[in-house]
């Protein structure tokens, strides 16, 4: 099924019993938020907003909710798009088995992009911001956001459609110094591809000139956070995707969806900023508020019935987790071909994706007969941490599969191979002062941080404690020991207060456990602010240590030593307690969440929708 446009999409799901339409006028106060996180919870269908409080369009979420959905709604283009993304990623392929990709050449050309003639597309109209939902998520959020934006810009050095970049940089609408109607924030980094061209604008001395499509088929959300090989185009893409051309046309020089269901046009001029934010992000705290790019609002437009489609992003799992398991089954094998030797990479959802981590490579450099030890593991994980979305890491857990099979999305399995394995006097490397992602609050300030590398290989080394051992339930000041995993104990510890302090506290329970003898089998300890909370499953654990620690500054060891700049320990302690100058946690509001539940009664639109 190919779609022309999001109402057709959205016929498609309700025929196929994959939406429900909400007819309850809903307020986009919280309350949107609000209902598509709880269905998002139960596993639900996509939900069809009939009735936004303060806007005449209606308003659609929870699309990509499911990978099953989002899987039936590219049914008829799946197969012809990860064949194309293959050959671009590995061209021999053709070579290999060419009846099978004698196809994808065809498909490619009719996903080339479309321009149309004459200028604004039939059935637009010029509205204005304010008449678009205004769709708040969390109630520390600075206003209303749009959350899947197609933010589209060409190169001012070579313009044109097949230069351009096609980006999902959140927008905020309104709140903060924000002028209603005239003036939106882009929430974007300078290396991103619209920061390139904004770089380029800079040095002309001229505006940026962007568009920012809402809406039109699901293809061309998607194409928006694609990691696509290069030389393959967002715009081409989502025409491979969806079916069909990408149609455009430009309007006084803004390049215009002929799909879309709202288009903003607008520029961005050099060095101009405003305070931007909070918004409740994809690690569960808010992003806090920094000066981002302004764009001035040119025109709006929108199209007749136009749907204003959002998602919302918190604490993993959300629906960007069905976003990013859509994306790796799509791409496939590109990151083994980009990084020789790796057989797999697992970006952690319930540690926020960037935080965490797991990779399998290859392990050839020691001679057979000398003591096995990471040798090329380290230059795969160097590889891994230097591309792309991937080098916003902090930790990296990398193996190689030997003596058995192992899958880094067996987590439990995963962690418990590694910390058999490792060597703490030498398998643990550190990276500072260096760049982690701008939404981790873990670090020195914004996009500032450290990573570290634990790197494991060859044979088992120890077992590990399936019971909190003895000597860590006697600890003074340091209580209420857990085991989260075998070999991994959590500590409740005092609030922290500042790093000098911290640096006290753990020399002494280092110390301490120290004096009480060797403690082999339990390798990991995690220093945290609830010990109950950390332990009670396996998502807490990886949420709360992996974003709440900066690799440099909390992690410490018993009987550690600096020998030659390399750094050893005989346990890793990280200290995952809450810092003062991290981002607040997202905390649902209790007077919403029991205002929701008109629409989950009986009668209501969602009554059938259970967890």
């Amino acid at each position: 099924m190919t779609y022309r446009n999001l109402e057709e999409c959205i016929t498609d799901l309700e025929k196929h019993g994959h939406l429900i339409r909400i007819r309850e006028e809903v307020d986009p106060h919280l309350e949107m938020a609000a209902i598509h996180m709880k269905v998002y919870e139960a596993g639900g269908p996509a939900l069809l907003f009939e009735k936004v409080k303060g806007s005449r369009f209606r308003a659609v979420s929870n699309l990509f909710g499911t990978i099953e959905r989002s899987k039936f709604i590219f049914r008829d283009t799946w197969e012809s798009s990860q064949n194309v993304i293959a050959l671009r990623d590995d061209p021999v392929k053709a070579l290999k088995a060419p009846f099978k990709y004698i196809g994808t050449g065809l498909a490619a050309r009719k996903a080339l992009p479309l321009k149309m003639p004459g200028g604004l597309p039939s059935g637009f109209e010029e509205i204005q911001i304010s008449d678009l939902p205004q769709i708040k998520h969390w109630q520390g959020d600075g206003g209303a956001f749009v959350t899947l934006p197609q933010v589209y810009s060409e190169d001012p050095d070579k313009p044109g459609i097949m230069n351009s970049n096609l980006g999902m940089y959140r927008i905020q609408l309104s709140g903060n110094d924000y002028e209603m109607n005239k003036e939106v924030g882009v929430h974007y980094q300078i290396h991103r591809g619209i920061g390139i061209h904004q770089t380029h604008a800079t040095k002309r001395g001229e505006p940026l000139k962007v568009s920012c499509f809402i809406g039109g088929p699901p293809a061309h959300t998607l194409s928006a956070v694609m990691p696509l090989p290069e030389g393959l185009s967002e715009m081409t893409f989502a025409g491979l995707l969806g079916g069909r051309h990408f149609r455009y046309s430009y309007v006084d020089g803004f390049c215009i969806s002929a799909d879309a269901d709202f288009v903003i046009t607008g520029e961005i001029y050099p060095g101009e900023t405003k305070p931007e934010g909070p918004f409740g992000d994809h690690l569960g705290y808010y992003s806090l508020v920094h000066p981002f790019p302004v764009m001035k609002v040119h025109k709006v437009y929108a199209k007749k019935g136009a749907i204003f489609p959002f998602t919302v992003v918190g604490r993993p799992p959300q629906e960007d987790t069905a976003f990013g398991e859509l994306i790796h089954e799509l791409t496939g094998n590109a990151i083994k071909n980009e990084v020789p030797g790796v057989k797999e990479v697992h970006a952690v959802d319930a540690a926020g994706v960037h935080p965490l981590l797991f990779a399998i490579g290859s392990e050839r450099y020691t001679p057979y007969q000398q003591l096995k030890q990471p040798a090329e593991l380290l230059t795969i994980a160097n590889r891994v941490l230097g591309t792309g979305q991937l080098s916003l890491a902090k930790y990296l857990f990398i193996t190689a599969e030997e003596d058995r099979p192992i899958s880094t999305h067996n987590i439990a399995d995963f962690l418990t191979y590694i910390l058999e394995r490792i060597d703490l006097r030498r398998d643990i490397h550190f990276q500072t002062n260096t760049t982690i992602d701008t939404l981790d609050y873990s670090g020195t300030g914004i996009n500032t941080g450290s990573k570290v590398i634990f790197a494991a290989v060859g044979e088992q080394k120890r077992s590990l404690c399936t019971k909190v051992p003895q000597s860590l339930t006697m600890l003074e000041s340091f209580g209420e020991a857990k085991l989260v995993l075998p070999g991994v104990v959590a500590l409740q510890g005092p609030a922290f207060s500042t790093y000098g302090e911290a640096e006290l506290e753990m020399r002494r329970l280092s110390a301490t456990i120290e004096e009480q003898g060797p403690l082999t089998d339990c390798p990991m300890i995690i220093l945290c602010d609830d010990s109950g909370f950390i332990s009670e499953d396996l998502s807490n654990f990886l949420w709360a240590t992996f974003t709440r620690s900066n690799p440099s500054h909390d992690i410490y060891g018993v009987n550690s030593t600096i020998q030659f700049k390399h750094w050893s320990c005989d346990n890793v302690i990280i200290d995952a307690r809450v810092k003062p100058h991290q981002a607040p946690p997202l905390i649902p509001d209790p007077a919403v969440q029991r205002n929701i539940e008109r629409l989950f009664v009986q009668g209501g639109s969602l009554s059938g929708i259970r967890k």
